[in-house]
């Protein structure tokens, strides 16, 4: 088992190595864990499931799709900075931050990003693995509801946060304005 971890943090570590990456460890997620948390937990859950079945898709790729499901970079629990029905739109913040900061994203990880939030949205993945994501995004959100609260011991580990540099989503489009003239807000 040492020796599937080791490989596993070896395919994953050009992600979750990057500063912008480690943003999400910052932002609740279900509960009781982080951003982070959440998505190497799900592409672990990939993982496993490569390892044991086998799929078309390289690792490398699944992997990817899979730690980027989530890489919407604002905190849901902030109501100024998110998005109203979160749940339905994080998808496509994810997918735009994805684009932004790692480049060469295939056709197959955009799937898997975009769509994984089936049945909640109304367009279903168009890929295996976009199915595969779908249902280990549902098991590790179960897991991460009903589990051990990991997020209080998070975030007394986490270091001070860096005022230097903040990574902007490429999220909200600019509030509209209603019939009545008046500012609504996040659409």
């Amino acid at each position: 088992m040492k020796k599937t971890n080791k490989e596993f943090e070896n395919l994953i570590h050009d992600i979750t190595n990057t500063e912008v990456y480690n943003v999400m460890k910052r932002y609740r997620h279900h509960l009781k864990g982080s951003v982070y948390d959440h998505s190497v937990k799900v592409a672990y859950l990939c993982y496993k499931h490569y390892q044991r079945f086998g799929t078309k898709v390289a690792p490398e790729e699944l992997l990817r799709g899979a730690l980027l499901h989530d890489f919407y970079l604002y905190d849901r629990k902030n109501k100024a900075m998110s998005p109203r029905l979160h749940v339905l739109r994080h998808p496509r913040y994810a997918l735009a931050n994805a684009k932004e900061y790692y480049t060469g994203l295939t056709r197959i990880e955009q799937d898997m990003i975009l769509h994984h939030m089936f049945p909640l949205t109304i367009s279903p993945p168009r890929t295996r693995a976009g199915w595969l994501i779908c249902f280990y995004d549902k098991v590790a959100a179960v897991t991460d509801v009903f589990g051990r609260n990991k997020w209080k011991h998070r975030q007394s580990a986490l270091p001070p946060a860096q005022s230097d540099k903040v990574f902007l989503p490429a999220l909200l489009p600019p509030a509209k304005k209603n019939r009545s003239g008046k500012k609504r807000g996040h659409v």
